[in-house]
């Protein structure tokens, strides 16, 4: 996939700007503060309709607007797809796919794929298991609808039996409770098998990525960990989701909480048989984080048959000298948008657009003939 052109108006700082990466390495560079990272959530937003720096879409407006527009095109193997996002200040946001207005958020899924990389993404390995479990959600959301739909539907059963137990108030709710149990248990066999499946093949891109960039010094372990065990079909899973759930069912009430589902699982990451987490240094969970990345562009493109679009925010000055190179290496062949504030963080790279970003505004927003080295781009676009 590539990403060809994207406009923004009201969006952010930018009052109005066209933005057209190349099909390799583009660079947005300034100071920070300027609109670079804005970018990239546009993307980010026009992949899975939600963005990573905030859940409020009048945030995303520009002061002194009252909406904001985010307009894209990328170039499939099936043709081109196009996205339009209108965010307001005062109304539900509203989105139209090559022309069509979307009726359901899940619509949006699967038109444009990108990885994001940027430094809050540690916080999949260093804070608790519900970051991890929203990585996972987010990425086979974007590659599978039905598992999107499948995850809503499991989010608002669980919402309906847990309003169920605070409310209680010594009734007798055991036949609502069932019904709830069966949706959870059809939604849940169905999550934590894609998510198992979506795991397996990652750990396997993961462990390969961390093995070359620690240089065959350490071998990372993921595993996906389930809040219940079962052996064999998704029906004998829901039938074990279903127990779990029953034998809860007196501490569930107690607590007024749902204590058994994918929503209590986890996704562990280990060196030599170590949390990372708990025992990994920065430098460890930071080659973690980018592993894993790495691996997830990998069974992205197993799955839907392309590369996704490649972000990178601020992170190269995050990374030694060895961990910047080996990332490097990989991003040949595919198309990436770099976030910096010193292009010398790039020393090396196969730079093919250079776009100076400046109180949303884009300078230089066009290809560079060939890829040069650092010395030979313009002073006024470093």
């Amino acid at each position: 996939m590539r990403l060809t052109e994207m406009r923004l108006k009201g969006f952010r700082l930018y009052e109005e700007a066209v933005f057209r990466p190349c099909e390799g390495i583009t660079v947005l560079c300034g100071n920070n503060a300027q609109g670079k990272t804005a970018v990239l959530e546009a993307v980010q937003l026009c992949c899975t309709g939600r963005s990573y720096r905030t859940v409020r879409d009048s945030e995303l407006v520009r002061q002194g607007e009252t909406s904001a527009l985010i307009e894209a095109e990328a170039e499939r193997s099936d043709g081109s797809h196009r996205v339009r996002m209108i965010f307001s200040t005062e109304e539900r946001r509203r989105i139209t796919i090559n022309g069509k207005l979307a009726t359901r958020s899940g619509e949006l899924m699967g038109h444009m794929l990108g990885v994001l990389f940027s430094p809050e993404d540690l916080r999949m390995v260093k804070d608790g298991p519900s970051e991890r479990r929203r990585f996972v959600d987010m990425e086979l959301s974007q590659i599978k609808p039905s598992y999107y739909y499948a995850l809503q539907r499991y989010n608002r059963a669980l919402v309906q039996r847990g309003n169920l137990l605070r409310e209680s108030n010594g009734k007798d709710i055991c036949a609502m409770l069932n019904l709830w149990d069966e949706q959870l248990a059809q939604t849940g066999a169905q999550i934590m098998l894609a998510r198992e499946a979506f795991l397996d093949t990652l750990a396997g891109y993961a462990a390969d990525a961390y093995r070359e960039m620690s240089d065959g010094a350490e071998e990372l372990r993921v595993h996906y960990k389930r809040s219940v065990n079962a052996q064999g079909d998704e029906a004998r899973l829901q039938e074990e989701i279903l127990q779990a759930l029953f034998t809860a069912r007196e501490i569930d009430m107690r607590r007024g909480t749902t204590s058994v589902g994918p929503h209590r699982d986890d996704v562990e990451l280990q060196l030599a048989n170590m949390d990372v987490r708990a025992y990994g240094s920065q430098g460890q969970q930071r080659t973690t984080a980018l592993a894993i990345k790495l691996a997830e562009m990998r069974v992205m493109r197993d799955i839907s048959g392309e590369w996704p679009v490649l972000m990178l925010d601020d992170v190269m000055s995050e990374l030694d000298p060895n961990r910047r190179r080996k990332l490097l290496e990989h991003l040949p062949g595919m198309q990436t948008i770099v976030t910096c504030t010193d292009p010398e963080d790039l020393a090396g790279a196969q730079i093919g657009l250079m776009v100076r970003v400046q109180a949303g505004t884009l300078r230089g927003n066009a290809e560079i003939p060939t890829a040069p080295t650092m010395e030979e781009i313009p002073d006024f676009l470093r």
